[in-house]
């Protein structure tokens, strides 16, 4: 068995980055108010988490590589610079502007922008269908996860109106 360099590289930088998500956790305040769940929770089990996938990624690399990846045929690939035009512009449109339009609508554009990004790279065609369609499913995802956070956690997200709802 080989160990293959990209597979263990991708796998070390996983687990780095849990390291330095805990680490960084650490400099987050403790106080946790009624419930004593602190902001620091959540990074630290997340930074937990890329730590465990990470080392698991590590020892797959390490014993014969993840299954199913032929990294000399990919290595071979060429990019697809326009999809990763879109998938990019969506996510600098989303931080460029959830604070002027807010978080549903930033992140609606960003998954619009990305989702046809992707689209292109599979060689499908744009048309008003899929645009309108991504559009949708874009909305009904944000929606919920801003007043999951906004409403249940009391947690401000940037909204287009003071109302908190939208």
């Amino acid at each position: 068995m080989r160990a293959h360099t990209g597979q263990v590289a991708l796998s070390a930088g996983i687990t780095a980055l849990g390291v330095l998500i805990v680490a960084g956790s650490f400099f987050l305040p403790e106080g946790g108010g009624y419930a004593q769940v602190g902001p620091s929770l959540v990074p630290r089990v997340v930074g937990a988490g890329l730590i465990l996938l990470g080392a698991l990624l590590i020892k797959e690399s390490l014993t014969g590589g993840f299954d199913g990846v032929d990294e000399e045929a990919e290595a071979k690939l060429p990019i697809d610079w326009p999809a990763f035009a879109w998938v990019t512009a969506g996510l600098l449109a989303n931080a460029a502007l959830i604070t002027t339009i807010g978080f549903i609508l930033s992140c609606t554009l960003c998954y619009l922008l990305a989702v046809q990004g992707l689209r292109r790279a599979q060689g499908q065609p744009a048309n008003a269908g899929t645009i309108g369609v991504d559009a949708l499913t874009g909305a009904l995802i944000s929606a919920p996860v801003y007043w999951a956070f906004t409403k249940f956690l009391a947690i401000n997200l940037p909204g287009l109106t003071g109302s908190g709802w939208i």
